[in-house]
């Protein structure tokens, strides 16, 4: 007979997303059990950079959810201090042409109206926020909302916090379901675990569990790359990335792009990316990509050219349609909620996601209108 174990919620997948959902949910007064067929961070979190960004956000949904979420980590990086090494260091766009700027600032305006700090940076105060930028450039803008966490600390520190149960190396094998069709909790290869609520935490891995629950769910990988330098003093402040970033982001070309993203740590290494491109789960390693990294870092910061790469590691961003992930309860299955589909967003959204999950199971008033989250937007049958 298998074991079973009775909670209010069972949170599927202990990365940052569901660790924030555990934390807000126990919080809330809810018993949670939080199962991953890994260890904490072992999928998409632990590939991250910790990034809690507003400044890549055009105004809408997503930088709603990134304001709130940048508030929600403001508030953990004071009670987890140092532990998660949470940074509130800001971040520097870019611009390497006088068009490119020209762009840059616009955009920054309708980040302004809707409640984000953009401050224009011209070009001789630009050495003064980092002295080690390419000479010429003709300017930025700077914006202090921008923090980093090391997320895979991040993610073992709330779920510690969150005192919810953690049961690691157990594969989810189905949804259970009532005979009316409402979740009743989930079978893995170590046991049921019953429940009234499942949340679907289980980043690019997000379809195919909500197959389990027989719904479509279109998340699907995006494989990106980051190198990580030698320890350094710190020689790059911010998080500093090059304006055409954000174009990257939003694009839904499934061939490699690269744009240069680069940011130092507290613990010394210089992170640099960012990589995107569409090839299912392959985790071969992409030489072309890398090589296009470290020429666009070195293009910013020319000093990297005598810096060794120490390694590259690799993750799969969790890809969405609409570049929106799915939050809130599932209306196909009643039990069912989402907190997946974050793309490269993932731990700088999961506090705000985590907070609306657990307003949703406590049916709380949601601090964010949930429509443009809906797991049922695109329409898609059941599986």
């Amino acid at each position: 007979m298998s074991k079973r174990l009775t909670c209010d919620v069972v949170v599927v997948g202990a990365g940052m997303a569901g660790a924030a959902c555990a934390l807000y949910a126990t919080r809330a007064g809810l018993d949670v059990t939080v199962v991953d067929r890994g260890p904490v961070a072992g999928g998409t979190t632990g590939a991250g950079e910790g990034n809690i960004l507003v400044s890549d956000k055009e105004p809408g949904p997503e930088l709603d959810l990134a304001l709130l979420s940048g508030r929600l980590w403001a508030e953990l990086g004071a009670e987890f201090g140092k532990s998660v090494e949470y940074e509130a260091k800001g971040g520097v766009v870019v611009a390497t042409s006088p068009s490119g700027l020209t762009a840059l600032e616009r955009f920054a305006d309708g980040q302004r109206a809707a409640g984000v700090t953009a401050q224009p940076v011209a070009p001789d105060a630009l050495y003064d926020l980092e002295p080690h930028l390419a000479p010429g450039l003709p300017g930025a803008v700077h914006y202090p909302q921008d923090s980093q966490v090391m997320p895979a600390l991040a993610a073992a520190h709330l779920l510690k916090a969150s005192g919810a149960r953690l049961r690691t190396g157990r594969t989810v094998t189905d949804i259970l379901r009532t005979p009316g069709g409402a979740v009743r909790g989930v079978r893995t290869d170590g046991g049921d675990l019953h429940a009234p609520a499942v949340v679907n935490a289980a980043g690019t891995w997000g379809a195919a569990l909500a197959a389990l629950a027989g719904v479509d769910l279109p998340v699907l990988p995006r494989r990106g790359f980051v190198l990580v330098t030698e320890p350094l003093p710190r020689m790059v402040h911010h998080k500093v990335y090059a304006a055409d970033y954000v174009a990257d982001v939003a694009s839904d070309s499934a061939a490699l792009q690269t744009s240069p993203v680069v940011e130092g740590t507290a613990a010394g290494p210089v992170l640099i990316g960012a990589s995107r491109e569409r090839v299912g789960f392959d985790r071969s390693f992409s030489l072309p990509a890398v090589r296009a990294l470290a020429a666009g870092a070195t293009r910013l910061f020319p000093f990297l050219e005598r810096v060794r790469a120490m390694r590259a590691y690799l993750g799969f961003r969790p890809y969405m349609p609409d570049h929106l992930p799915a939050i809130g309860p599932d209306p196909r299955v009643p039990g069912l909620h989402h907190a997946c589909g974050h793309e490269g967003a993932g731990i700088g959204l999961a506090t705000g996601t985590g907070q609306l999950i657990a307003q949703a199971l406590t049916e709380k008033a949601p601090d964010l209108d949930l429509t443009p989250f809906r797991p049922d937007r695109f329409g898609g049958q059941d599986v």
